[in-house]
């Protein structure tokens, strides 16, 4: 069964960004810091296995924590670093995933997400009371051969793939600001505003 202790916590920051004018989303300043720095001192507190999944810039995100990019080309979305993190780490049973984007996630998301799984748990989904938050997410490494069929058929649908797996989903209705997320320079702007 996961804990806090025994999962790993990887930040996906290895997306193209195209919404965000292809600028690296991770290392957008927000608030004199980087997007990236909101989510680790988010997470931090809650664990200490924290790695990130970049596909570009690795250099300027090896300042935070250890690194580790896509196995498959081409940028096939968050399921090419969940793909990438189960390879990254064998030993590792359960991994959790949360976007370098979200600056206002939980402080009690690992233990939350953590104990809503089960024996036959395969992935463990946020959600916020409205809508799931696919990329807020702890799963099984059971599910490496279904992800692994799924990504060579093509499918880049999250979504879909969690349809095919045991899924939970993890209510956090009482914090639906917690996952905002900033896509747009729009956004950035607007969001920082209200800080």
């Amino acid at each position: 069964m996961p804990t806090p202790d025994n999962t790993r916590w990887v930040i996906l920051a290895g997306g193209q960004a195209s919404r965000m004018g292809g600028n690296d989303k991770g290392l957008i300043p927000l608030a004199s810091r980087t997007l990236i720095e909101h989510v680790i001192d988010r997470l931090k507190p809650q664990t200490s296995a924290i790695s990130i999944n970049a596909n570009r810039n690795k250099e300027r995100y090896s300042h935070f924590g250890f690194v580790f990019g896509d196995n498959i080309q081409d940028y096939p979305g968050p399921l090419g670093g969940m793909h990438a993190a189960l390879h990254q780490y064998p030993d590792s049973e359960w991994i959790g995933f949360v976007p370098c984007d979200c600056p206002q996630l939980p402080v009690d998301l690992v233990a939350r997400m953590s104990r809503a799984c089960n024996a036959d748990t395969d992935i463990a989904v946020a959600h916020d009371g409205e809508h799931i938050q696919p990329v807020v997410t702890l799963l099984n490494r059971r599910i490496l051969p279904k992800l692994e069929q799924f990504l060579a058929a093509g499918d880049r649908k999250i979504i879909l793939l969690y349809r095919q797996c045991n899924m939970v989903t993890v209510d956090f209705s009482d914090q639906p600001d917690a996952f905002i997320n900033l896509n747009t320079p729009e956004e950035l702007e607007q969001f920082g505003q209200a800080l």
